[in-house]
């Protein structure tokens, strides 16, 4: 009987390795999950918490609860209970990641009193649970410059600053007209044109910003010392030329521009920036202010976080930065970035990618989505190769694509749509 009962004990044993040989295979956050919560507990000690978990990394959302087990597990082994949120300590994790690094960061509060606590991820766990190329950029062209040249002083080889669609159809921003463009059976084509009577001379490349009306119907245009408002207003006259509906008004402004959002930032105030009009470039100077003195930048884009917003720009010194929690930091990786960039809400990944064209002018340009877990940009696409050279990138109202306008070996411009698919 002994004999059998020591036998069933070995096997016993051996089956319960070999379960926990498996659950390791299938779970490698286990060891840096076990790591952080060894740190956290030398610092915390026995007792009640309330723990949160921030995911900046390119760990798949799905994954971030079976690490919340993990942690709560090997926490309760140290004598530490995760439990409801009216505990006096609590316990802060930051997921990052970058292209060299990988980091878990917990904030530990005891009272009024932080510490920190930290582990390495090994590389090699994380990318075997994520996929480097996260999203596929795809491309449709939306107006050519044949659609953009059929009226009377209206060139294809004149750049397009930017373009929205409306309920009356699409408004295209030249460096010195608006176009309006109708739907024909031959694609988008022009229909007519309004000056923007801007009496100073432009600067060697204009630039501009369109935002559509809450309703749909109407547009502002923010371009160098010059902001025009329209609105359609159809007529109820049987066989009334749509395009006659538009009335178009423009003004001298200094009024600082508009920086586009994705739609999913959680800042409650829209960020407006100031614009040289004597240069192509933005002062660093910005309504409300953001805690930090900014220098002057070519393109921003505002990035959603877990509790607050977060304002990438690209300065005209090349560096790219971001101001966070009132804070500016130099963003690593963006070596091969242009000039501009937009911000993209595609749903892949961590939710939201950054869209940039590629650095230097060359007879073909190339779109790559890039995604900013910390403070370096990983790409989280492969290159999209586009027909010219990309002049503007800027996000859609939806934030669901981009816009780019390309000029290509022709001289023509045109605008082409960009969305992008999970992989």
């Amino acid at each position: 009987m002994k004999l059998v009962w020591l036998i069933a004990v070995v096997v016993s044993s051996l089956t319960g390795l070999m379960a926990q040989t498996s659950n390791v295979a299938t779970s490698p956050w286990e060891q840096p999950a076990a790591s952080l919560a060894d740190e956290i507990a030398g610092i915390l000690g026995p007792g009640q918490t309330h723990l949160t978990i921030r995911n900046l990394s390119t760990i798949p959302t799905g994954e971030i609860p079976a690490i919340r087990r993990l942690l709560e597990q090997d926490l309760k082994a140290h004598g530490v209970i995760a439990s409801g949120t009216e505990s006096a300590n609590a316990i802060r994790v930051t997921l990052s990641e970058g292209t060299r690094e990988r980091l878990w960061v917990a904030e530990v509060i005891e009272g009024s009193e932080t510490r920190v606590a930290m582990v390495h991820v090994d590389y090699t766990v994380a990318h075997t649970t994520t996929t480097q190329d996260r999203v596929v950029l795809r491309k449709e062209q939306y107006v050519n410059g044949t659609g953009l040249s059929r009226w009377p002083d209206i060139r294809s080889d004149e750049p397009v600053l930017a373009m929205i669609s409306t309920k009356a159809g699409l408004i295209v921003l030249k460096q010195d007209q608006i176009v309006v463009i109708d739907m024909t059976l031959a694609g988008w084509m022009a229909k007519k044109g309004f000056d923007l009577n801007q009496r100073e001379q432009l600067p060697r490349d204009p630039r501009g910003i369109l935002t559509s009306s809450a309703d749909g119907n109407g547009f502002t245009v923010f371009t160098a010392k010059t902001k025009c408002t329209g609105s359609f207003m159809p007529s109820e006259e049987k066989g009334a030329i749509p395009e006659e509906g538009w009335s178009v008004h423009c003004h001298e402004s200094d009024d600082p521009w508009p920086i586009l959002q994705t739609g999913t930032a959680s800042s409650a105030v829209p960020i407006r920036a100031f614009y040289n009009a004597a240069r192509n470039y933005f002062t660093g100077v910005v309504a409300p202010e953001l805690g930090v003195e900014l220098p002057p930048f070519y393109a921003a884009a505002v990035l959603p976080r877990s509790d607050t917003a977060a304002l990438l720009i690209s300065g005209i010194d090349g560096k790219v930065q971001i101001v966070e929690n009132g804070a500016l930091k130099p963003v690593a990786g963006t070596r091969d970035w242009g000039s501009d960039f937009a911000a993209l809400n595609s749903g892949c990944g961590a939710g939201a990618q950054i869209i940039a064209s590629s650095s230097g002018e060359a007879p073909t340009d190339s779109l790559r989505a890039y995604e900013l877990p910390a403070l370096e940009a990983v790409p989280a696409s492969a290159p999209l190769a586009m027909d010219g050279t990309v002049m503007a990138l800027w996000t859609a109202p939806d934030g669901k694509s981009v816009f780019a306008v390309v000029r290509n070996a022709a001289d023509q411009y045109e605008v082409d749509r960009v969305t992008a698919t999970c992989n």
